[in-house]
């Protein structure tokens, strides 16, 4: 079975073969990923509708929408497909379908995904009207021209007005497409993680001390020595800690540290505990003014939680009423008041929730959840799609998958439909 790097090879290798104009080697090279995702389906039927072989984009923008049921620019493309086959009224549902999943927005933007297109409601209004004019459906047509000219921008404006003098004169229009040459591109993140990467760089000898911090208690490594002022030599005053430099020596000996191209920049999330005092029925404010003493941007940003001493879980304080509830609930533990504050690199959370159901992902942009999962909420991407946090891990999940945490039950009734039924698209990271 291919790896996940030939994977992204073929479809970036089919990519370039389609700019430079050679569909078979495309279509072979897309043709070869095994159960290809829903962009990849797309590229196929694009591929397709350039070598003019309409049928066949036909059924490759069938998969690529079966596969994404919200990809609103695969309806799209199938519209044009169905139009060049003269089946119109097939043509003017797809149309539909593709402004449905605009969902009242004036565009979706698929540069993030790797498409250089903007899919616009007018453009898609102005599919709808030409699918009118072929079915005899002038004063609809006009309708939906006037829709368009209304949501269109001032450059695109006087185009419509000519399109809508034409329909008035019961002249067809051509649709309109995704530009010639135009696929999914594999991101570039994908990309990166191809090259071959030197973690070590070029090997050298680094003289370190015999004996290690910590081996033999009471005993230090050598230490630099200094002339005293009676010019006996004495121990020198070195840095209070280990530098970052030293670190490197002792647990990487052989890398060249001095060597910018052998150092990586880590990231490294840590919490700790703090014990405060705190009058009994403080209200929020009053917490997150104390808190904020320590950890300002935690206090201001994270999502404030307390420890339930029944069960030992951790109950989210949105609002006063919760929290003098855990003021009671504390009186009956001898530890007090535990709270929690959880915020992902300065990001408020907004709730957690509980994972009711295991999500694999269908992505890098994805978060994999298993049943009973708490997950911090980033983002309501839109309706059907959250961004959370999870295990050090940050991502999209449906949004179904999940219920707030307190409301969580036992289900034992089958998930709900997976990915391929309920992504959607838009900003913030959406999934197509």
């Amino acid at each position: 079975m291919p790896s996940f790097g030939d994977l992204v090879r073929a479809w970036q290798r089919g990519a370039q073969a389609v700019e430079r104009g050679d569909w078979g080697c495309a279509l072979q090279l897309f043709s070869s990923v095994p159960d290809p995702p829903a962009r990849i389906c797309f590229n196929v039927g694009c591929v397709h509708m350039l070598a003019g072989d309409p049928e066949a984009a036909l059924q490759a923008f069938d998969r690529a929408v079966t596969k994404d049921a919200c990809m609103a620019v695969g309806f799209f493309q199938r519209g044009v497909a169905n139009f060049q086959l003269g089946r119109f009224q097939e043509a003017l549902s797809d149309f539909r379908l593709a402004l449905e999943q605009l969902r009242g927005n004036a565009a979706i933007d698929y540069t993030q995904l790797g498409l250089r297109f903007r899919l616009q409601a007018w453009e898609v209004l102005f599919n709808v009207a030409s699918a009118q004019c072929c079915l005899g459906l002038w004063a609809q047509a006009t309708r939906s021209l006037e829709e368009a000219i209304s949501k269109g921008p001032e450059g695109a404006r006087e185009d419509l007005r000519t399109a809508l003098d034409q329909v008035q004169k019961q002249a067809f229009l051509q649709p309109r497409q995704v530009p010639r040459g135009e696929v999914f591109q594999p991101h570039r993140r994908q990309l990166q993680h191809l090259a071959p990467v030197d973690f070590l760089g070029k090997a050298k000898v680094v003289v370190a001390s015999a004996v290690p911090d910590d081996q033999h208690e009471g005993v230090r490594p050598q230490q630099p020595q200094v002339q005293d002022g009676d010019g006996k030599p004495r121990p020198g005053a070195g840095p209070r800690g280990p530098t970052p430099s030293k670190l490197a020596n002792r647990f990487f000996q052989g890398v060249t540290v001095e060597d910018p191209e052998a150092l990586l920049t880590i990231t490294v999330q840590c919490a700790f505990t703090l014990t405060l005092k705190a009058p009994r029925g403080a209200d929020l404010s009053s917490l997150r003014a104390l808190l904020s003493q320590a950890l300002p941007l935690q206090a201001q940003c994270g999502q404030l939680s307390y420890r339930d001493p029944g069960d030992g879980h951790w109950v989210p304080l949105p609002e006063e009423e919760a929290l003098q509830r855990a003021w009671w609930d504390a009186g009956s533990g001898p530890t007090g008041l535990q709270l929690q504050c959880r915020g992902v690199g300065g990001r408020p959370v907004l709730y957690q929730a509980v994972a009711q159901h295991g999500y694999c992902a269908q992505g890098p942009e994805d978060l994999d959840l298993q049943p009973g999962d708490t997950v911090d909420v980033l983002c309501e991407v839109d309706q059907a799609w959250l961004e959370g946090h999870c295990d050090g891990r940050v991502g999209i999940f449906p949004k179904s998958f999940v219920v707030p945490a307190g409301q969580c039950v036992r289900c034992h009734a089958p998930p709900p439909p997976g990915p391929s039924e309920i992504s959607s698209e838009g900003s913030c990271g959406k999934k197509v």
